[in-house]
């Protein structure tokens, strides 16, 4: 089937996170900081994660699970001397807070949101690295470690599945470490443009395609697991789920011949079987098709895989 024509060119914003580097202000994200002695034994036994192994400057990422295995929401731990700061999603800052109070009884721990006294500025595309040595700031190497920038702190993650950074700065400072980015290069990016980059790159977001629907082997993502740390809040789930190795559904990338994103839970076929069914799409300019994010049937998951959505042709990319 031919692709429409393109009616919206592609933004400024869309092709700096593709080419060169844009910043984003994604400070609504949540901030939870974790503080006593008994921080890391009780992040440990909470998330999916080896929290006990970290040392500060490193850090990791990690779903919170309830008792059935499913996901309440995923995070990025960053280890500090005296604390943990964890970042989550809008959607999931009140809920994990509130989840992780509750099981604190007689620990050692202090939980505070911060979401409000500190700013999230992320830094994403290949030249972000670049962007932030122009701007006289640190830029860790190694994912999800951290270097401080005066009274900021940078880290090396993303949220489009680019190369990029989180810098954490004073809420009241937020203007001033903007204006010292830009003056570097980078140029702002939308959230449209944030989220087309993102399924370009397959990369999911808690809250759109991973929710308390899906068992953490669906989602795909199994960096965020650690399958022998011991006991934790679902871990027999997890385990149960790997041992059996019986998962009937993954979250896959998918490259579809139209112009015309669908809409999430619209099914793609196999012949007559029922294949996938989408969680997220959007019009690729680069692609001049359009890219989703589904969670696919097993038989139907291997790389290469033709489906169908109506008079259109779909494939199975990763």
């Amino acid at each position: 089937m031919d692709v429409a024509p393109v009616t919206t060119p592609a933004t400024d914003g869309y092709r700096a996170l593709r080419e060169h580097a844009a910043w984003m202000d994604l400070s609504s994200r949540g901030k939870i900081r974790a503080t006593g002695q008994d921080r890391a034994r009780l992040l440990h036994a909470m998330t999916t994660n080896h929290l006990e192994r970290l040392k500060p400057g490193e850090g990791c990422y990690a779903f919170f699970l309830n008792a059935q295995g499913r996901i309440l929401g995923d995070v990025n731990l960053l280890c500090f001397e005296d604390h943990f700061l964890l970042d989550t999603e809008p959607e999931t800052r009140r809920k994990l807070f509130e989840h992780l109070d509750r099981y604190i009884i007689a620990d050692d721990v202090t939980i505070e949101d911060v979401t409000d006294q500190i700013a999230t500025i992320a830094v994403e595309g290949p030249a972000s690295a670049s962007v932030l040595e122009k701007a006289g700031a640190p830029a860790p190497e190694t994912a999800y470690s951290t270097a401080a920038w005066g009274d900021a702190t940078i880290a090396r993650w993303n949220s489009t599945g680019s190369i990029g950074y989180f810098v954490f700065v004073p809420a009241s400072r937020k203007d001033e470490f903007i204006e010292l980015l830009s003056a570097a290069g980078a140029i702002p990016a939308s959230p449209d443009d944030a989220r087309t980059v993102r399924l370009e790159n397959g990369r999911p977001r808690y809250g759109d395609e991973i929710t308390e629907r899906f068992l953490v082997q669906e989602t795909g993502q199994l960096h965020a697991v650690h399958f022998s740390k011991g006991c934790y809040l679902g871990q027999e789930i997890v385990e149960r789920v790997r041992s059996r190795a019986q998962i009937h559904r993954v979250l896959r990338r998918l490259e579809i011949d139209t112009a015309d994103p669908p809409a999430a839970g619209v099914k793609l076929k196999s012949g007559d079987a029922d294949a996938a069914e989408i969680v997220s799409a959007a019009f690729s300019p680069a692609l001049q098709r359009t890219v989703a994010l589904a969670y696919v049937r097993t038989p139907f998951a291997e790389p290469g895989t033709e489906l169908s959505l109506g008079d259109a042709h779909a494939r199975v990319i990763g």
